[in-house]
């Protein structure tokens, strides 16, 4: 096991030894509650974005399921008559310049393996840049939008918002909630009191401190080929290779396991680069891996390669909330 993934493992299960990061944990809080409350007081560049722009963001370390939160949340908006756009940080995108406008038919190592799956899956005005004031200002200087997403960046202090959301895996929650590098929180977890909503990921229902969300399968779609076939391709018992290169790959597995298929777990990194050789595996099954591990590996698929296509799907109580606050945010423009 990588020392990050036993470090990981740590702040979620308890380890002594992350005693000895107390001081280091503390010089952390200092310096992002010192930033926050620069931002707070209106100190400092910040910029506001011509049309209302909301952050989709965390207070944790690794994946809680912003991608298809931002996904349902622009088609959410446009069956409302909104246009909208997203920017993105673009980790580990390597594009000719910065910013950088997203296309469908891009390499995942130029826009980014999250970046990409965005727009291809709908086809939104995107824009990478890790200075996400400038990415929002290229982005709004191209496209006539009502309302912008920003994925992540909820401590890019110099990015004003007008909506704070906040996503949590509620199977893990906030770990030994201590901040870096003695815990996974990025900020205390007195934050959460002053952002909008909290989403819970695979909570089971709504809850005194935020909302349900799930994460619904709804289709295998084959790697190479785009084919979109039902959950019942495989029969109950099937083994599978299963690929996830994401914050929490565990989920996938036991989203796998649900279906009642049984997966032969194969983790890596969160946004991995792949190749043929790494995701050849003994003995010959099928191979089932994230959308988001997908682009990055339609150049070299194999033929029973699949991809799990999942929808995220909010409480009614959340969505009732979200619409109630939309008409206030757009009328800014």
């Amino acid at each position: 096991m990588a020392f990050s993934d036993r470090l990981l493992a740590a702040w979620y299960t308890g380890h002594p030894a992350l005693a000895l990061l107390r001081p280091l944990e503390c010089l952390y809080r200092r310096v992002v509650q010192n930033k926050r409350q620069r931002f707070v007081q209106g100190q400092g560049t910040v910029y506001r974005s011509p049309v209302p722009l909301v952050v989709v963001g965390n207070i944790t370390v690794g994946g809680t399921g912003k991608t298809p939160l931002i996904l349902w949340l622009v088609e959410h908006c446009r069956r409302q008559g909104l246009k909208v756009g997203v920017v993105s940080r673009g980790y580990g995108a390597k594009p000719p310049q910065l910013p950088w406008r997203v296309l469908a038919d891009q390499d995942a190592s130029v826009a980014g393996d999250e970046p990409l799956l965005i727009v291809q899956r709908t086809g939104v005005p995107l824009v990478i840049d890790p200075d996400r004031s400038r990415a929002v200002q290229s982005l709004t200087a191209a496209e006539p939008l009502d309302l912008v997403f920003s994925d992540d960046g909820l401590q890019h202090y110099r990015l004003a918002r007008d909506l704070e959301l906040v996503l949590i895996d509620a199977a893990r929650g906030l770990g030994n909630r201590r901040c870096l590098p003695a815990g996974p929180l990025r900020e205390p977890a007195e934050r959460l009191a002053s952002v909008d909503a909290v989403l819970f990921n695979g909570a089971a229902g709504d809850r005194d401190d935020g909302y349900a969300f799930t994460l619904q399968p709804t289709a295998l779609v084959n790697v190479r080929t785009g084919e979109r076939r039902g959950l019942d391709l495989f029969p109950a018992g099937q083994a599978v290779h299963a690929v996830a290169g994401i914050g929490n790959p565990q989920r996938f597995f036991n989203t796998l396991q649900a279906l009642h298929w049984r997966p032969q777990a194969h983790a890596f990194a969160d946004h991995a680069e792949y190749s043929l050789a790494a995701l050849t595996f003994s003995p010959p099954l099928p191979l089932v891996m994230t959308e988001k591990d997908a682009v990055k590996c339609r150049a070299f698929a194999r033929d029973d390669w699949w991809y799990l296509a999942v929808d995220a799907l909010p409480s009614p109580a959340f969505v009732a909330w979200f619409d109630g606050r939309l008409p206030g945010l757009v009328a800014r423009t």
